[in-house]
């Protein structure tokens, strides 16, 4: 899938069994940024045609290039990924292909790699909580929490502990249906592969790992993460260049002092949202780290920055457009992450032992933020509309009031737990094992 959120844990898998002695072929989209195969030597990459057309690649609407994409794909019976799949698959010089692992929404790929007679492994990039959300969707329907509606947004989803309604995975009313019909074609998908995969750990999801085991009843269904933490690379693909300028302004900070605030590769901001941010951020009185890539304002090539806001935060606050962001939440500087609650972002700040403020805005990440907040206990939410006096408020909480230390406490207690799993012997360490064992019986 070409987003970062998707590929980064893609190739990060493919690291981990790499290590293990399994040689890896990465077939990727080309629409959007394609990963850079001098990062990864050890891989070999093969580009896949897929036909989303260039106005559709720029709209940064991410349901409609999914759409578009498997639409392409899927013309002409999987002609064009399996013409490709055929060609890896008939590669004298590579090792004989055992499986693809597929990421769970390129639909395309079950029907080209049945036609060929290979077994295929799904790999969902989101949460185990956020893949049950999935499997419910129809049921979701059925009992009316589905579509969102204003008047039942606080209602408990019973059937989904903890969830409410306003936690569920929001789409547009004008994508319901689209919605409807590719999540249902996802599960079955699933259901109809030798496995499920996903990016997440034992100690942090075990309820929700085991339900899907008995609701899905497929061969393999594996908490086979945090692949971050379990790969030997930080990176798989970057949005922009990293700064890594930012590590040595961090290292001139007292521990836990600096919010880093990040919203990810798509999360967006309207011109007035923005300097709301940046007044509550210049007038928290707090270090921060500020990701201000170049699209972050919704129709505007590069945000300007309020006037006075330089003179305002001085060498307090810095601001950068990419960051290495594994590496900066594992900084001692860093006491908060401001994050629009993407899995990845989600993840990497728990294996970090980071808290969270948390602003989600659009597809698992409303789900993300309520099991942070609620049942892992290590973020607060900045809902309602943005405001400069609230983010002062909200960062004040997180970063020096006594809930924001015990949120902080709580954190350091989850990545102890992501410490133990990552051990020899420990969970993450024998779920890949079991995998690549899987993986070589197939």
């Amino acid at each position: 899938m070409p987003f970062q959120g998707h590929t980064n844990p893609m190739l990060q898998l493919g690291d981990v069994l790499h290590a293990r002695g399994l040689a890896i072929t990465v077939l990727h989209a080309t629409c959007l940024s394609a990963p850079d195969p001098e990062r990864h030597p050890e891989f070999q990459f093969v580009p896949v045609p897929d036909g989303v057309p260039d106005h559709v690649a720029a709209s940064g609407d991410v349901l409609g290039i999914i759409h578009a994409m498997n639409a392409a794909m899927e013309a002409d019976e999987s002609a064009v990924l399996r013409d490709v799949l055929a060609t890896v698959l008939g590669d004298e010089r590579q090792p004989p292909a055992v499986c693809i692992i597929f990421d769970a929404n390129l639909l395309a790929v079950p029907k080209a790699a049945e036609a060929l007679g290979l077994p295929t492994l799904v790999l969902t990039t989101g949460s185990a909580a956020c893949f049950r959300c999935l499997v419910a969707y129809p049921m979701l329907h059925e009992k009316g929490y589905l579509p969102h509606q204003e008047t039942k947004l606080d209602m408990p989803v019973k059937e989904l502990p903890p969830l409410r309604v306003r936690d569920l995975f929001y789409t547009p009313p004008s994508h319901q249906e689209v919605m409807k019909r590719t999540l249902a074609r996802v599960v079955e998908a699933v259901k109809k592969s030798s496995g499920l995969l996903m990016d997440t750990f034992d100690a942090l999801e075990i309820a929700e790992v085991q339900r899907i085991r008995e609701e899905l009843n497929i061969p393999l269904v594996l908490a086979a993460g945090p692949v971050n933490k379990l790969s030997s690379k930080s990176i798989g693909s970057s949005l922009l260049d990293q700064d890594f300028s930012c590590i040595e302004w961090l290292d001139q900070h007292h521990p836990e002092s600096v919010l880093y605030v990040s919203y990810g590769s798509l999360a967006s901001l309207d011109s007035n949202e923005f300097l709301e941010v940046a007044w509550g951020l210049a007038n928290s009185g707090h270090p921060f780290l500020w990701v201000v890539r170049p699209d972050l304002v919704r129709g505007m090539d590069c945000p300007d920055f309020p006037n006075g806001f330089e003179a305002a935060v001085h060498s307090r606050g810095k601001v950068i457009r990419w960051a290495p962001q594994q590496e900066v939440l594992a900084h001692p500087a860093v006491g908060g992450f401001w994050t629009h609650n993407g899995w990845n972002s989600t993840l990497e700040s728990i294996c970090e032992g980071v808290p969270m403020m948390c602003r989600p805005q659009f597809a698992d990440q409303t789900t993300n933020t309520r099991y942070v907040v609620n049942t892992w206990g290590v973020g607060l939410e900045l809902d309602g509309e943005l405001e400069r006096g609230n983010i002062e408020k909200a960062i004040r909480k997180l970063m020096k009031e006594r809930e924001g230390g015990e949120m902080r406490g709580r954190a350091k207690e989850l990545k102890k737990k992501v410490g133990e799993c990552l051990k020899d012997g420990g969970t993450a360490q024998i779920a890949i094992d079991k995998l690549v064992n899987y993986i070589l019986s197939m």
